[in-house]
């Protein structure tokens, strides 16, 4: 069965002005829909055909870079829209706790992840994860994603290709970081949490 383009959550007004429904527009319509296009066509046919987008993404990491690149890039889309919300959602007492362990206080990780993205150098990807019970920051570049890494389980993601936020922010890759870190989903967060285990992407 073919990969569809997940919905997004909210409005494509909902983020503005961290990232406007022009961005929004075109960053899941038209660059979210390339990669699930580009996935299906090549797995048309195969043994991946009825595989989950996990399974695409662990088989196709060390065998198939065109493969892996768009499957992976499909899988961080639809985990970056949900780590996003309208407004700030509150933070749980478990994930509040976790947070104030490993980073001091909830301002100060939002501070490491703003500065962790602005110096990732070139697209990437900059994350909040869990291993081993203890939060940490993680960074991958270009298409690479933390789906199939065993003992990391991804809470949230930031996305720092410049199309995620050029047109609201030119070059500006801080300003960017500094509006969408009001913007974070840590009910998205507590629930990765709790479950133990990564986010899977919607059948």
């Amino acid at each position: 069965m073919a990969f569809q383009l997940i919905d997004l959550p909210y409005d494509d007004t909902a983020l503005e002005p961290a990232v406007s429904a022009k961005t929004l527009s075109y960053h899941h319509g038209k660059h979210h829909q390339a990669y699930i296009d580009k996935t299906n066509a090549a797995i048309e046919g195969t043994d991946l055909a009825d595989k989950s987008l996990e399974e695409v993404i662990a088989a196709a990491r060390d065998s198939n870079q065109g493969l892996f690149n768009n499957s992976a890039q499909s899988w961080n889309h639809g985990f970056y829209w949900h780590s996003m919300a309208p407004s700030e959602t509150s933070i749980s007492d478990e994930l509040k706790s976790m947070i104030e362990a490993s980073f001091g206080s909830v301002d100060e990780l939002k501070s490491k992840l703003k500065d962790r993205g602005a110096g990732h150098f070139a697209s990437g990807w900059v994350w909040l994860a869990e291993k081993n019970g203890k939060l940490s920051i993680e960074e991958t570049h270009d298409g690479d994603t933390l789906a199939d890494h065993e003992g990391v389980n991804p809470l949230l993601v930031i996305d720092l290709w410049e199309h995620a936020y050029y047109l609201d922010h030119q070059n500006a890759r801080p300003a960017y970081l500094d509006a969408v870190s009001g913007k974070l989903n840590w009910s998205f967060a507590h629930d990765n949490l709790s479950r133990g285990s990564t986010w899977t992407y919607p059948s």
